[in-house]
C-alpha cells in the first residue's frame, strides 16, 4: 500500500509565508512526477506546481515567483515553499505523485489527506 502524508498547513497573515511537505511511503519502486494541487470552497481542484523526478519544474501563473517547489527524492518527499501568501491563496492543498510500485508495474497516480492553508487580510 502507498500513503501520501502532508504536513505544515496552517493559518498566516497575507504576506506570509509557510512551507508545505508531503512524505510518501510504502511499496515504492520510484516515484515520477509529484506535485501540488489545491481546492478552494466551491472551485474546482487546481494544479499549483509539478516537478519532475530530474527537478523540471511548472507552476501555474498565479503563484509564479512567490511559490517554489522542490523534492528530497532520497526521502520520497516534495515540499512547497509559499512566500507572499495572498488571501486567495486559501484553499486545502493536495499532495500528488505517480508512483511505480514495482520493477515492471504500471505508474498510478496517489493524493494525500490534503492540509488546509488560511491566509488572513
Amino acid at each position: 500500500q502507498v500513503q501520501l502524508g502532508e504536513s505544515g498547513g496552517g493559518l498566516v497573515q497575507a504576506g506570509g509565508s509557510l512551507r508545505l511537505s508531503c512524505a510518501a511511503s510504502g511499496s515504492i519502486f520510484r516515484i515520477n512526477a509529484m506535485g501540488w494541487y489545491r481546492q478552494a470552497p466551491g472551485k474546482q481542484r487546481e494544479l499549483v506546481a509539478t516537478i519532475t523526478s530530474a527537478g523540471t519544474t511548472n507552476y501555474a501563473d498565479s503563484v509564479k515567483g512567490r511559490f517554489t517547489i522542490s523534492r528530497d527524492n532520497a526521502k520520497n518527499t516534495v515540499y512547497l515553499q509559499m512566500n507572499s501568501l495572498k488571501p486567495e491563496d486559501t484553499a486545502v492543498y493536495y499532495c500528488n505523485a505517480f508512483i511505480v510500485k514495482y520493477v515492471l508495474s504500471k505508474e498510478y497516480g496517489y493524493w494525500g489527506q490534503g492540509t488546509q492553508v488560511t491566509v488572513s487580510s
